[in-house]
């Protein structure tokens, strides 16, 4: 398809290369910065914040944090729970 405005993606670095992985995400950003507007649920916290300009952080199937990538990346909460400390 082509000049999609909405993007769909589940877990697309799932089971990738972290050579792989920075490949999807470098296509993402570029994809962002051409204007598509991307939904993405990944597990790769630090990634998908990085890429992101907002955010719904689950726990069990629940929402238990959301708002700015920027202030999430931020959180002592996430760095803890999902970016490995200081970040």
């Amino acid at each position: 398809m082509s000049k999609p405005k909405l993007l769909l993606l589940d877990e697309p670095s799932m089971g990738l290369s972290p050579i792989m992985t920075r490949e999807v995400f470098a296509v993402l950003r570029a994809l962002k910065d051409e204007g598509t507007t991307i939904f993405l649920i990944e597990q790769n916290a630090f990634e998908a914040l990085e890429l992101t300009d907002r955010a719904y952080i689950m726990e069990s199937g629940r929402i238990t944090l959301e708002g700015r990538s920027s202030d999430l990346l931020n959180d002592e909460r996430v760095k803890n729970a999902y970016l490995g400390g200081d970040v």
